[in-house]
């Protein structure tokens, strides 16, 4: 339990509204479990977002930053610490106009992380630029793709990112980061490894065909319809791609197709999924990943990494 003096200050530099106690955070994560957290904030600006991040790391108070926890797993018994929101008020997309200097024809779009990255993918398709199609389905927001570096059907977003604004917790100052300097690689970036919060990216995309991109757009919701357990909550792709193999496959092989453990289950229709039938807790999700990674291990000799993260206390 908070003190009231913490929790006073907090809720001032919060502002009015923005800060719950005790929040359930199965109703922030796509996996729909997880206990309450002990404090949420909708953080509503980059000056707030530093106010809030001086005063917690003054009191020595845990804090996680959330989008649209799309790639998150919280314990039943919650966080005991305070959640930084910043699906809410960062959330603008916008195309910047065309630079005549610019000796091929390309245009940049400019995402604040809480945007959806379907909705900027959806944006890209409007105003006729290519090259985000492969982001169209990942039900992320635009601050977690960038985290780890996302990416489906043969895309990923280090081929269209131009430069990212992130702001650096320990010395409280916003930088700008070239698509160099952020070192992607295979779902993984410089904000995995240093103390940074993504504020923005800009992504700078060729021009193309509406009909064709839309059309494109289309296929892929299609396929993705077709092979995917859209149907049920779950958190993307639970494991990463093992170097030489497929994960999907390598639980199939393993026979773990439909294995379950309480409403947690590897998903018959596509096997690197783990979903929620329902009334999942995050103790039987967990315990699903960690059945599958032991199995796979010692039935394939291949080791099975989650992609998702962790948050809170599963022992």
């Amino acid at each position: 339990m908070k003190d009231k003096k913490f929790t006073d200050a907090l809720a001032r530099i919060a502002g009015p509204g923005a800060l719950l106690f005790h929040e359930p955070m199965r109703a922030h994560t796509t996996f729909r479990v997880g206990g309450p957290a002990d404090c949420y904030v909708e953080v509503s600006s980059a000056e707030k977002l530093k106010e809030l991040i001086s005063f917690l790391a003054s009191e020595q108070e845990p804090f996680f930053v959330l989008g649209n926890g799309s790639n998150l797993l919280v314990s039943d018994d919650g966080y005991r610490g305070t959640i930084l929101s910043l699906s809410k008020h960062f959330a603008r997309i916008e195309v910047l106009p065309s630079d005549p200097q610019e000796e091929e024809q390309s245009r940049v779009i400019r995402a604040q992380s809480g945007a959806l990255l379907g909705s900027v993918a959806k944006t890209a398709m409007e105003a006729g630029l290519t090259g985000l199609e492969f982001a169209s389905g990942i039900p992320g927001s635009v601050g977690g793709a960038i985290v780890m570096n996302a990416g489906a059907y043969g895309g990923e977003m280090k081929q269209v990112v131009e430069s990212v604004t992130l702001f650096q917790t320990k010395t409280l100052i916003i930088e700008e980061k070239t698509c160099e300097e952020m070192n992607f690689s295979y779902r993984d970036s410089l904000v995995k490894h240093e103390p940074y919060i993504v504020l923005e990216t800009r992504l700078r995309l060729p021009a193309g065909n509406k009909e064709e991109i839309s059309a494109l757009i289309e296929d892929l919701r299609k396929r993705r319809i077709e092979k995917q357990p859209l149907e049920f909550p779950s958190a993307g792709s639970t494991f990463k791609r093992p170097e030489g193999y497929f994960a999907g496959k390598l639980i199939e092989d393993s026979g773990l197709r439909g294995y379950r453990v309480g409403d947690a289950q590897v998903s018959e229709k596509h096997c690197g999924f783990v979903i929620n039938r329902g009334n999942a807790t995050a103790k039987e999700i967990m315990t699903v990943i960690r059945d599958v990674s032991g199995t796979v291990l010692e039935k394939q000799g291949v080791e099975l990494v989650p992609e998702i993260i962790m948050l809170g206390d599963f022992d």
